[in-house]
């Protein structure tokens, strides 16, 4: 007989999924949006909310109702092309980028200032904090007391607080938005949300919130679903919240910091002003537990992962992920930044498009004819998109700067529709022929 969880572990489970989500691009990229959107910061913030908020609570609900895989969710592409999907997911947002930038910045926020940012310094804290982060992920069956009960309630108290001062004391008045937000504010907020890296780390926590439901003991699939779409809300919830707050901190914080500074300074400047020397400790210890729930989860979820695929144990490889994590962490906050936008700008659109297209699998004759092609066009332009980001965008052709929605970086949206539109005329095509065909049997 399946259990069933407790309210308070509703709770703490959706708790959890908000903590494993906010981590270190939350926190950062919403007050680097407010500052450079100026007057347009509204506007920017909805384009921003539908990436870092519509779309991972989408994924949520959608791993939800396939049992909480990537692997389930990706079953219309076939096993090779999931697998591999799969696994660019998990390593983008684990041991590439994600969970190192996790102690990037809260080193930036909370040791950098006293310290310096030097390399050693860098070194000794990535050490001692990924030392944590393995001792706490060595235990996946206590991720919902030592997280959701415990570190989830931390950090949303200190979110709050901040939050609050954001709203009732803002640090001065709003600078004119830069030239990319006067042209296209909520495309830029839209494209912005990659870099939360939101979505791809709703593929690889879905699975997180799963098996902690599991470890309470519910085993019916209807019930995991349930509480997983729940916990997926009550984070969504969340998320809005912060990001609003953030939002409105950086938008007032033009008068105490240089607009194109990165989130890491603008909080520093803002808590530095409104609390003094206190809240630089606040601050620190803020970034500090959301960055560590943020990398025990991904931790977490990509030994599991990998552990199905590679002869080697999940403790194994959470001392691998750990301290692979740690070396690449080194790199400094703008090194990985700078390798992580090009990245995500190729992979976030096939995975937007497996998502939405998931909830439509009922719709077709045969769903590999409607959701592989649009995958792979939306990929080849979300590569093209990609490539603007870097030094090698000369090399493109000169009509790649005229495709519709070129200049919004949402060039992959027009011809991926159009695909789309044509599958689903040849999977309807097809349908009527075998229909014609039993018929004349």
């Amino acid at each position: 007989m399946t259990n069933r969880l407790t309210s308070k572990d509703i709770l703490a489970l959706g708790f959890m999924t908000f903590a494993l989500f906010v981590g270190a691009g939350n926190i950062i990229f919403p007050p680097m949006v407010g500052i450079q959107s100026g007057e347009h910061v509204w506007v920017a913030a909805l384009g921003f909310l539908l990436t870092a908020v519509g779309l991972p609570v989408t994924t949520v609900i959608a791993l939800a109702r396939v049992g909480g895989g990537i692997d389930a969710l990706s079953s219309p592409i076939g096993k090779a092309a999931g697998l591999v999907l799969a696994v660019v997911c998990y390593l983008a947002v684990g041991p590439l980028f994600a969970t190192p930038r996790t102690a990037t910045v809260s080193f930036e926020v909370g040791i950098a200032p006293l310290t310096g940012e030097g390399e050693r310094p860098l070194l000794i804290y990535s050490l001692v904090y990924f030392m944590l982060v393995i001792a706490i992920s060595l235990y996946p069956g206590k991720l919902l007391d030592t997280v959701g009960h415990v570190l989830a309630p931390l950090k949303i108290v200190a979110l709050a607080a901040l939050g609050i001062a954001a709203m009732l004391w803002p640090a001065g008045s709003m600078a004119p938005a830069t030239e990319a937000y006067q042209h296209a504010a909520f495309s830029s907020g839209f494209v912005n949300g990659y870099l939360t890296m939101d979505t791809l780390g709703a593929l690889v926590f879905g699975i997180v919130i799963v098996n902690a439901a599991r470890s309470r003991g519910v085993s019916e699939a209807s019930l995991l679903t349930r509480y997983t779409i729940i916990a997926g809300l009550i984070a969504g919830l969340g998320l809005t919240l912060v990001y609003l707050a953030l939002f409105k901190l950086g938008s007032g914080s033009a008068t105490i910091v240089a607009q194109n500074a990165n989130g890491a300074a603008i909080l520093h400047a803002y808590v530095q002003q409104t609390f003094g020397g206190m809240g630089s400790f606040f601050l620190a210890a803020l970034i500090f537990v959301a960055c560590m729930v943020t990398a025990v989860g991904l931790t977490c979820a990509c030994a599991e992962f990998f552990a199905q695929y590679l002869p080697l144990s999940y403790r194994q490889l959470v001392f691998i992920l750990g301290l692979f994590s740690m070396l690449v962490s080194n790199l400094g906050l703008s090194q990985l930044i700078h390798f992580s936008i090009p990245v995500l700008t190729a992979i976030y659109p096939p995975c937007i498009v497996l998502v939405l297209l998931s909830f439509t699998l009922n719709w077709w004759k045969k769903s590999c004819r409607i959701i592989a092609p649009t995958m792979v066009v939306s990929l080849l332009f979300g590569i093209v998109d990609a490539i603007k980001t870097t030094e090698l965008k000369e090399a493109l052709p000169a009509f790649v700067a005229h495709l519709p929605l070129a200049e919004q970086g949402l060039a992959w949206l027009p011809p991926s529709l159009a695909m789309l539109v044509l599958s689903v005329i040849y999977d309807r095509m097809q349908g009527r022929q075998q229909v014609s065909a039993i018929s004349s049997k």
